[in-house]
């Protein structure tokens, strides 16, 4: 006869494992220890087996039958369910080990160890608040156009539609590491092309006017924070290279003996050179006694092994009266190519391969990075000379802009 809940669940243990059985081959087979198993004999091509449903009370007797007569339902049509049961096992074990979190991970692991910090947190970020939410198990190879595109619109409902962008861009390195490795075919977000809302352009605040630069010079020197920060907004207006690259410039970088700063490919958008002034070897030599011990030329307050926050200048310039809609940390480059152009008067594939900007010939080949370098190194002496001008001028209240033109080179 068949079994009810009752007679399983007064089921008690013996000295030894015993057997009650149901109908259709199933069984309980009740342990010495208590334990409880669903088990049913079956045939496959000749040969005795046994398959196993689950422990009681995990897996109820209604649940155990349903569980046996799918089994059953195999062997009509042939199949062994012990064999698709392990299949079936290895195949959840296998979506499981390439799920979107899994693979994501796994990615940033790999390909984003040799990224700034601060693009390192974004891409994390960006991972773990609006991808892994809604499709963090879901096997990254069976992830739809639609499905991302769903967790896409959120994001851009709160009204950020940058994060939107940057979040399918992290998806979409993801997948194509992910097709690199084999454990996709292809990339969803190539058919999201056109599908998110554009950003509205925004250029960088900054402020242009040379009287006005003059001011900001007078009021970078009067800053009173730390020696560290004060040399870093001195060197972004000298230099005007990536905030990102100032941030994370290490000695190593400097060649005394050529008296410029080499960066390399490995540590920027594109490797370049920057001639340094006097004005900014006096900083350097200053500067080297205080954070020499360092890696970086312009550490952390918080500590020597990391390079300065990226809100550090951002920060600095606020408390000097620059709101963000005057001026920015990147503002420093827009100000430089701006007068170095039309009140300088130099030319302008100069500047553009100064803001190590892709330059190419006439032939369409991009210059290497020591091109026009005796030119550019000039024209930064000549730069940093015009902002101490600027800012003498501004000191004594009278700026004239065109008196700082340069000779013809």
């Amino acid at each position: 006869m068949p079994l009810n809940d009752r007679q399983v669940k007064a089921a008690k243990p013996r000295e030894k494992p015993y057997k009650l059985s149901d109908e259709k081959s199933m069984y309980l087979e009740i342990f010495p220890n208590g334990s409880k198993y669903w088990r049913m004999k079956f045939r496959f091509n000749g040969k005795e087996n046994r398959l196993s449903f689950g422990v009681y009370p995990d897996v109820s007797l209604k649940q155990a039958r349903d569980a046996r007569d799918e089994a059953r339902q195999l062997l009509a049509q042939g199949i062994d369910p012990s064999t698709h049961k392990k299949a079936q096992k290895l195949a959840s074990r296998t979506a499981a080990a390439n799920s979107l979190e899994v693979v994501a991970r796994e990615w940033f692991d790999v390909r984003m160890k040799d990224k700034s910090e601060s693009h390192r947190s974004r891409s994390l970020r960006a991972l773990e608040m609006y991808l892994f939410p809604s499709l963090g198990r879901r096997p990254l190879a069976e992830i739809t156009p639609v499905e991302l595109l769903s967790v896409l619109r959120k994001v851009e409902q709160t009204g950020k539609l940058e994060t939107a962008r940057r979040v399918k861009q992290t998806a979409g390195q993801v997948f194509r590491f992910a097709i690199s490795t084999g454990r996709a075919e292809r990339d969803p977000t190539a058919d999201l092309k056109d599908a998110l809302r554009t950003p509205e352009k925004r250029h960088f605040a900054a402020i242009t006017k040379p009287a006005e630069v003059g001011r900001l010079m007078v009021a970078i020197d009067e800053y009173t924070g730390t020696p560290v920060v004060i040399a870093a907004l001195k060197c972004s207006a000298y230099w005007f290279c990536r905030p990102g690259e100032l941030r994370h410039l290490e000695w190593e970088q400097i060649n005394w003996d050529e008296q410029r700063i080499e960066i390399t490919a490995e540590k920027t958008k594109q490797e370049h050179i920057i001639p340094l002034c006097r004005q900014s070897i006096d900083i350097l030599q200053s500067l080297e006694l205080l954070t020499g011990r360092s890696r970086f030329v312009f550490p952390s307050a918080r500590g020597f092994s990391r390079p300065m926050s990226e809100n550090a200048v951002r920060i600095a310039l606020r408390s000097m009266g620059y709101d963000r809609d005057t001026m920015t940390a990147h503002g420093f480059r827009v100000i430089a190519r701006t007068l170095l152009d039309e009140v300088l008067d130099y030319r302008i594939e100069w500047i553009e391969q100064q803001l190590a900007h892709t330059v190419k010939d006439a032939n369409g080949r991009a210059y290497n990075r020591t091109k026009h370098l005796e030119q550019r190194r000039k024209m930064m002496q000549h730069w940093a000379d015009y902002l101490d001008q600027l800012k003498s001028k501004s000191l004594a209240g009278n700026v004239i802009s065109a008196s700082f033109r340069r000779e013809t080179v």
